[in-house]
């Protein structure tokens, strides 16, 4: 058995609207891949460090605060820690309740501590403290599944079979019923015979099934139930019925299959983006090669309408990418020398050069698809409950169906066949089924949607908060405004000129990464300043951000946490409130406690900001401004949004602001960066732009990755139409066991109409799930 390992960190890096640097959660791995399984070793995680840079007082954005990005996501489902992580590629798994029975086949294998069925990439996740993949590999095929090792190429290809060959044995089981019915024509007892004959030819695959998981640990899987029903049939000489509730059982079989595919059918779109083979350029020389061989630094040749096969950096002087497929965007996108494209996206008119800069299997579509993995493991509350509701449901109505078996005849002198007939129909009802794929099947198809259109929903607990939300906090700088600040004026003290202005400015400045200081920066490279580092800057708390240069102290600083002896005069005060009254931020520039003048800076809206505002109206969902910039300027950018604002707010302000309004609403905060983190914590849940990719995706509950406001509207309709769907599949899952329950005691339906209620009703909640495949969430529809 060859083994070879490969040393991986997981990093996160902070694109955070603060000039701060956060060394994030950092955790070191050891993958190993074998021919029984994939493997993961958990070595050892490290703690957060945030270290201050830059620190404003007149903007949260220049504010820096105490961030965890560690702490636990909301929802997030407790897990059993184990030494070693294995993971296949599971084969025959056709909806939700299958997932349930390989799941409890593994949890049998002693040493397992947690094992996780991920039905939409179809994957099974074990963890153990030792390797125990040969034990669990027998129990999953000793349960009538197959697994393969995710680097095997029989994982690479698609499970799904030819309609012919998937229907063949529905096609020879419905032909030998026909015969059936013939041969009873011209014999009654030779049709019988068989009828008996067709049941248990249709019967064989089911019991063998049903042993095997009998003996796996699911005594009450559907397949126990219907081979006692049909044998039972068989005894009371109801043959015709016996046969046609194999046939029904089998064409519903057939009809779950399709449906759960349809389900999948997004996140296999998704898998299939990124091609197998990567055109090599090495030493001026092309070589085909497969994907898995690329590493960081190759240079790779994309021809026009192939993908990107991995993240990759443009080295051509400019091309047009289609991203559609991951952000949703239908317009080609220019990207520039040296712009990162994500794996994945399709080069619209030329053939390009780029450089790899992914490791294997760290693209952003393995990412995502990680992401969509993770969420499976954080199950809405709703789903949770089904769960442990079915273990009993099952049990009730098999010992109830044994009941209307005996007591009629024993305590009221009943006949036993009529009541052996009624007590089997009851124990097909017993199938829970239809009730617990209602609500995965549900969630597993609105995360493939949301995904479709570039958002990253964490789960049926993620999803099903969204749809509760009536107040929606929104982050300013990044977040409702581009976050590309640009010096709008520049207002030289008398003796001073507007050259020294940037210069002293840009000294303290430089270095960072805020979107205020950038500007500064910029400014003064435009305007041919020789930009010099000041000597020892430090971030002032809540004030701005000061440092020598030529041994003078020069300081930065908001107009509003000046001491009283660097105050403004009237003058420069009121010049201060014109600027801050035209929507600008404004910093002051002071050199040995003098005043040398002022740096008015102004963001540009997002251009879907004030539709996406409007649209949140509509639909009865408040929305809030929380900044740490100046009222006036807030004040400005709220009117245009026509929202509410809360201004002059630290980090820790934002926090406080969140958990007030939670008290009284279910709130959504939206922001861009790392220094966002505590307030999305706070709030109900936490939505990150695009723009904060990395951090985001660790942090937030949910990401929109193409970063466009139009996607809060959207996802939280996507999420009550999910909700809605969600009822609707457990009314007709619930109400169809109760309707048929009551028929079938009084004697109006029989065996084969049981079965339509099992299996027809697991069909039809299923393709009721699939259609927010195709829900129109777009942002222009109300």
């Amino acid at each position: 058995m060859t083994k070879h390992a490969h040393q991986h960190n997981k990093h996160t890096d902070a694109c955070c609207s603060s000039s701060q640097c956060c060394s994030g959660h950092t955790e070191n791995s050891t993958h190993s891949h074998t021919k029984s399984g994939h493997s993961h070793t958990k070595i050892d995680k490290s703690d957060p460090e945030c270290e201050d840079e830059h620190h404003h007082g007149h903007s949260h954005e220049h504010a820096h605060e105490s961030c965890d990005i560690n702490a636990p996501v909301s929802n997030v489902e407790p897990e059993k820690v184990a030494q070693q992580r294995f993971s296949w590629k599971v084969q025959g798994m056709d909806c939700p309740s299958c997932a349930q029975k390989i799941e409890t086949a593994a949890l049998k294998v002693t040493g397992v501590k947690q094992a996780k069925v991920l039905f939409a990439t179809e994957k099974l996740v074990v963890d153990a403290d030792s390797d125990l993949r040969a034990d669990v590999i027998a129990a999953i095929n000793s349960a009538g599944f197959e697994l393969f090792d995710l680097s095997s190429p029989q994982s690479k290809k698609s499970t799904k079979q030819s309609l012919l060959k998937e229907s063949s044995f529905v096609i020879v089981l419905a032909l030998l019923m026909a015969i059936s019915w013939g041969v009873e024509f011209i014999d009654p007892q030779a049709g019988r015979t068989a009828f008996i004959a067709t049941t248990l030819i249709g019967l064989f695959p089911i019991v063998k099934k049903a042993l095997q998981l009998i003996r796996n640990g699911t005594p009450f899987a559907i397949e126990t139930l219907m081979s006692v029903a049909a044998i039972g049939a068989l005894f009371i000489n109801a043959t015709e019925e016996a046969a046609m509730v194999i046939l029904l059982f089998m064409i519903g079989e057939m009809l779950e299959s399709y449906a759960a595919g349809r389900a999948r059918r997004g996140v296999s779109a998704l898998m299939a983006l990124v091609p197998e083979e990567a055109t090599l350029i090495k030493e001026g020389k092309k070589q085909t090669i497969p994907v898995a061989q690329l590493r960081p630094g190759d240079i790779i040749e994309i021809a026009p309408g192939s993908r990107l096969p991995t993240d990759a950096e443009l080295i051509s002087a400019f091309a047009s990418f289609d991203e559609s497929a991951l952000t949703g965007e239908s317009v080609p996108v220019e990207r520039l020398q040296g712009e990162k494209v994500a794996a994945g996206c399709l080069s619209v008119d030329r053939s390009v050069q780029m450089k790899v800069v992914s490791e294997q299997g760290q693209n952003a579509i393995d990412r995502i698809l990680q992401l969509i993995e993770e969420a499976e493991e954080r199950r809405a509350p709703i789903e949770r409950f089904i769960d442990r509701f079915s273990r009993y449901y099952t049990p009730a109505i098999m010992l109830f169906s044994a009941l209307v078996i005996i007591v009629p005849p024993l305590l009221f002198s009943q006949p036993w066949e009529t009541w052996i007939y009624r007590g089997l129909t009851l124990l097909l009802i017993g199938c829970p089924c239809a009730l617990v794929i209602s609500t995965p099947a549900a969630i597993t198809s609105a995360l493939a949607a949301a995904t479709k259109r570039g958002a990253l929903i964490k789960g049926g607990a993620a999803l099903e908060q969204l749809g509760t939300v009536n107040t929606i906090a929104l982050d300013k700088t990044g977040t409702l405004t581009e976050g590309k600040p640009q010096v709008t004026d520049v207002v030289a003290e008398a003796g001073f000129n507007e050259k020294e202005v940037l210069t002293f400015a840009s000294s303290v400045e430089i270095g960072s990464h805020h979107p205020l200081a950038k500007a500064i920066i910029n400014k003064a490279q435009d305007e041919g300043v020789l930009v010099v580092e000041a000597e020892d800057r430090k971030a002032l708390a809540g004030k701005g951000i000061e440092g020598y240069l030529n041994s003078q102290h020069i300081l930065v600083s908001a107009p509003s946490q000046l001491s009283e002896a660097t105050s403004l005069s009237s003058q420069w005060q009121q010049e201060v409130a014109r600027l801050e009254d035209e929507g600008k931020t404004v910093v002051i520039v002071l050199k040995e406690s003098q005043l040398v003048g002022i740096i008015a800076m102004q963001d540009t809206l997002r251009n879907d900001a004030v539709e996406s505002m409007k649209l949140l109206k509509e639909m009865n969902i408040n929305a809030v401004m929380l900044t740490g910039d100046n009222p006036r300027a807030a004040a400005a950018i709220a009117k245009k949004l026509g929202m509410d604002f809360r201004a002059g707010l630290l980090p820790e302000d934002k926090v406080t602001s969140v958990m007030e309004i939670s008290k009284m609403h279910n709130t959504m905060m939206v922001g861009d960066g790392i220094n966002d983190a505590p307030a999305m914590k706070a709030a109900t849940i936490g939505v990150a732009m695009g723009s904060g990719t990395d951090v985001a995706l660790e942090t937030a509950d949910a990401a929109l990755t193409h970063n466009r406001l139009t996607g809060l509207p959207e996802i939280i309709k996507l999420s009550r139409a999910t909700r809605k769907i969600i009822r609707e599949n457990i009314t007709i899952a619930l109400g169809l066991k109760a309707i048929f329950l009551v028929t079938s005691l009084l004697g109006i339906t029989g065996l084969w109409v049981a079965v339509l209620a099992d299996s027809g009703a697991t069909a039809l909640v299923t393709a009721n799930a699939v259609r927010l495949l195709r829900v129109k969430i777009n942002a222009s529809n109300k």
